[in-house]
């Protein structure tokens, strides 16, 4: 018997950030593929675009976890929502478990470790898609927000416990610490996962040593829209050095200011976040441009000489650097987060070793014929760096498939 009905499983009904957009294209992806597609998150409201796909949407319209003003009620939520977990029994207890499968994107911000014993225990083959650390890390990103570096030390040991690396307080921490072994005792994850996705090497070599022996694991491009028709954008005749995200410190953009200060490019940057005025008192001359419209962030893609996507934690995909290396726009990258492997360093960008190498990788782009060349490998080889809706769709139906027949 083939599989005919999908569950997707995952926090949000709306959109508030890259794993929401993932699964809602999925879920579209599939119905188009002509799949039945049921959509369950806990928290709403739901998203336009999510409710017009064709998925049968259950939402339990629950506040996330990080936006609930009843503080004890979120931290006892985030730590085990029982009632997600009743409300997914109860989806998935009338469907047939031979035509039927799980694939759950995400549990930090609502779902919980509680969703662990419902994929293990439903009857109905389950995937797990990884789109961050948080099956092994407490803080999920591998990276002390204390200390503005990548972490090292082993998840849940005792030097992991007695450091504040949260970015928020050392009681958050310790909730998350509380979370963790929620987690890993009676959530059963990861360890009753016989299924798992990744979304590049840089996150399953940091998460393989948290990985079951037995688990088989499926690698899974995340999404974007590829115009294969687009022209090339000259990004030699361009001068912007680009910069798209949340103006935070684990996302480098205080780093890039500082070094496109002292290499004397332009920054542009298309994002907003608390270091907005540290970036202007390092460098008054970068243009901060706030969030913007999908055609305005086109548009500026459109003027880059590079992007430049400087994150300093083991970032595990980088979606924007996909997006400007499609259109023929030169990547700047560091070698630690995962946008670097789309990065051949000198021909369609650049990858650098330490953060304070920035300043020398954006000088390097300062000869046009250079950026030229690397312009057009960027562009020959715009399918490649992440798949379309509907690859990424047949991807997944892929696995689901192999999964039934296991």
């Amino acid at each position: 018997m083939s599989l005919d009905t999908v569950v997707i499983a995952t926090d949000s009904a709306r959109l508030n950030g890259g794993t929401a957009k993932v699964a809602f294209t999925e879920a579209a992806g599939l119905v188009a593929a002509g799949y039945r597609v049921i959509f369950f998150a806990p928290t709403g409201p739901v998203d336009p675009g999510l409710a017009a796909s064709g998925a049968e949407v259950v939402c339990l319209n629950e506040p996330d976890v990080l936006d609930d003003p009843n503080r004890l009620r979120a931290m006892g939520r985030g730590i085990w929502n029982r009632g997600a977990a009743r409300a997914l029994r109860e989806v998935l207890a009338p469907l047939d478990p031979k035509r039927t499968a799980i694939h759950a994107h995400s549990f930090s911000r609502a779902l919980s470790p509680a969703l662990g014993p419902v994929l293990s225990g439903s009857g109905v083959p389950a995937l797990f898609t990884m789109h961050d650390y948080f099956l092994a890390c407490p803080n999920g990103g591998f990276y002390d927000y204390r200390r503005e570096e990548i972490c090292t030390r082993r998840p849940m040991g005792l030097p992991c416990l007695s450091t504040n690396c949260d970015a928020r307080s050392p009681l958050h921490k310790g909730w998350r610490a509380v979370r963790q072994a929620a987690l890993w005792g009676p959530g059963g994850l990861p360890r009753t996962l016989r299924d798992i996705a990744y979304i590049s090497e840089t996150q399953l070599a940091a998460m393989r040593p948290y990985l079951p022996d037995g688990a088989r694991l499926h690698h899974i491009l995340n999404p974007i829209e590829i115009d294969a028709g687009a022209p090339r954008v000259r990004a030699e005749e361009n001068d912007v050095f680009l910069f798209i995200g949340r103006l935070m410190p684990e996302k480098g953009a205080l780093d890039f200011a500082r070094a496109a200060k002292a290499a004397g490019v332009r920054a542009v940057f298309l994002g907003a976040g608390p270091q907005e005025d540290a970036i202007r008192a390092a460098n008054p001359e970068a243009e901060l441009m706030g969030w913007v419209s999908p055609a305005e962030v086109a548009m500026w893609l459109g003027r880059a000489r590079a992007l430049v996507f400087p994150s300093v934690w083991p970032e595990p995909f980088g979606l924007v650097a996909a997006e400007a290396l499609s259109r023929g726009v030169p990547a700047i990258a560091g070698r630690w987060n995962a946008a670097s492997e789309m990065i051949a360093d000198g021909t369609n960008g650049v990858v650098y070793e330490e953060r304070e190498a920035l300043s020398g990788a954006l000088r390097s782009l300062r000869d046009a014929d250079r950026v030229a060349a690397m312009s057009q490998v960027a562009y020959a080889r715009r399918s490649g760096y992440a798949a379309t809706p509907e690859a990424h769709c047949a991807r997944v139906s892929d696995v689901l498939e192999g999964i039934m027949r296991k």
